[in-house]
Parts: C-alpha cells; structure tokens; sequence
C-alpha cells in the first residue's frame, strides 16, 4: 500500500469526521453561554469612536 492510498483512506474517513466536528463546533461558539457581551462589543465597536458628525 502506497502513501497516497494511505493518505487517502485517512482523508476519506477520518478527515471527513474531523472536518465536521470542527464546522459544527465553530458554528456553535457564538451561542455559548457567556459568550453575549463578546458578542454585543463585537457588533458595536464600529461606532465606539464616532461623535455623530460633530
């Protein structure tokens, strides 16, 4: 058995696992607990410095 067909029989089972469990656990890590006011600075730190025109 060659390197390649052992790459690839890694990439085609476990790659693919690994590679899912990391998608889900990277969409999940805005919704943990705690995590609201990371969230809130975030989308707001656009506006920290803005004197709104004056």
């Amino acid at each position: 058995m060659s390197l390649y067909d052992t790459l690839r029989h890694f990439a085609d089972s476990y790659g693919l696992v690994v590679m899912i469990a990391l998608f889900l656990l990277l969409c999940a890590w805005p919704f943990r607990p705690g995590s609201k006011q990371y969230n809130r600075n975030a989308a707001t730190m656009i506006f920290k410095d803005e004197d709104d025109g004056r």
